[in-house]
Parts: C-alpha cells; structure tokens; sequence
C-alpha cells in the first residue's frame, strides 16, 4: 500500500509484525496500543477506527491509534505534527487524545483550531510503574470481582467515572455499554473489589494488559472512607495479584493536582516514568 503525504497510511495485519517491533521499544507506556493490537490484529472492523504508521525509508518509525481513543505510539513532535494533518483531512471521531505529552501537545496544537474548545485538557499526568513487590503491605480481604458483585460495584464505577471525567458515563444513553464493560473486565479477571461487610470499600481495574504489563484504572475508594489506608493496602493488594497471574509490571496515570492518589501510588512503589497529557471531547 502507498504512503501518503508525509510518509503515514493506515496499517493493515501484513503490517502487524512492525508495529509490535515499534511499540515494544517501551512497551510499558504503550500497553494500550499493544493490546489492541494484539486483539484485533490491526484489522479496522475489531479496532472500531484505525492504526495510522508513519514510514521513513521504508521503516515504520511512529504510528498513531485512532478511533475512539487517539493515541500516538513512539511519535516524536515532528510525526505528531504529520499524523494531526491526516487527522484534519477528515472528520474527527475521537472522544480522547491520550499518550506522552511530547506527541499529544504538538498533535493538539495543529488541530486545536479546527477541533474547537475540548470538554477538558489535563496536561501533567504522570505515568507510573511498579515492577516489583508493593513496598506495603497488601489487604487480604481485596480478591477479584464476581458477576455477583455488579449491583454494588457498577454505581461505584459510575461514581469514579463521573468524579475523575467530569460526566456521567451514562449519560446519552451510555448506561448498557458501560455496565457491559464493567462485567467484562469482571470476566476477565481484570476487577478487583474490597468489602467491609457489605460495602464496597475498594475497587480498581486493569483497563489493558499485555504479556509485560498491565495498566490499571479506576482506583476508587467512597469519599466517607477515604484516609483510613483503604487505597495503599488496596493497591498494593492489586499490584501483587497482577504480577501473579497478569503481567510482570504494573502501570497507571494519574493527574498532576491529584496529590492524595499520587502519595498512595509513591507509597505502594510506584515511580514516575513518563509524562502523559489528555484531552476530552
């Protein structure tokens, strides 16, 4: 398939083996796009958008997933700037633009002018991992999800969702798509709960995961519960459960100002690794 100008085209499954060489040059930072690669194969109907790559002699230097989640993978400011171009050559389709602040800014700098005023834009994340044991204690009583766990851990979801989004994921008739999420993950072994009696103190997910890591989200506590170590011994609990059965490292972002989440996460062991930017539709 021909290159378009500046050297970027969609990517198909011929250009599988590539990418995976591409973003396993930091395979943690890019474990979204890894596992969506993995689990579509490339092929835009299982992506619900596509996987534009960059060439440059022939080689595939950057690539840029995009559907509803746009998300630059090993871009460097200057295939940020070619893969926003194509963006403006047709309609915008993402909801979010996620990835390393170093691709993100210069990306939404070329089309800030024709996409307009974002619903939010969260400049200063940091990315964090941990690859070793928690540096606390874990809570004994976190334990994986259940289906039977849903009629208290889908509101819980919804109420982390809102607080951390700034909108309802129910809104606009998004309830059914949201809770058929929330049982996936459950499904997959990719939730993970804490109940004092029968109130649910602790929950997270692991929103992707591939062969080397595992990013999680969704860590929430309810607000009356909060400064009592629910969220240290909880997630610690969660990195030693994920590096038992998922994935040897464990990664999250989180925002700048969120002091509270990000002493948590320093107390568990995380460290800083990157700097990640989001922008909201």
């Amino acid at each position: 398939m021909l290159t378009t100008r500046h050297g970027v085209r969609v990517l198909a499954s011929a250009d599988l083996p590539a990418f995976l060489d591409l973003a396993n040059q930091d395979p943690v930072v890019n474990v979204f796009a890894l596992h969506r690669a993995h689990t579509t194969n490339l092929e835009p109907r299982w992506l619900g958008g596509e996987m534009w790559g960059r060439f440059e002699a022939g080689r595939l230097v950057a690539a840029c997933h995009v559907a509803a989640n746009l998300v630059p993978v090993q871009a460097s400011p200057e295939d940020a700037a070619a893969f926003a171009e194509r963006a403006l050559a047709r309609r915008r389709t993402a909801s979010t633009i996620v990835g390393p602040q170093s691709a993100v800014r210069p990306f939404w700098d070329e089309v800030a002018p024709a996409w307009g005023e974002p619903r939010d834009a969260r400049w200063d994340q940091r990315h964090m991992e941990i690859s070793g044991p928690p540096l606390v204690a874990p809570d004994p009583g976190v334990r994986a999800g259940v289906q039977s766990d849903i009629g208290s851990l889908y509101p819980a979801c919804v109420a982390m969702y809102t607080e951390e989004v700034g909108v309802s994921p129910e809104a606009h008739g998004g309830g059914d798509l949201y809770r058929a999420r929330v049982a996936q993950l459950i499904g997959r072994g990719w939730s993970f709960v804490r109940y004092d009696g029968d109130e649910l103190v602790f929950k997270a997910e692991v929103a992707c995961a591939t062969e080397h890591a595992a990013q999680v989200q969704g860590v929430w506590v309810p607000p009356h519960r909060r400064g009592e170590g629910l969220a240290s011994a909880g997630m610690a609990a969660v990195v030693h459960q994920v590096r038992a059965r998922i994935a040897p490292t464990v990664s999250l972002y989180v925002n700048d100002w969120n002091h509270a989440a990000r002493a948590v996460y320093e107390r568990v062991g995380f460290v800083e690794t990157c700097r990640f930017a989001t922008v909201m539709f």
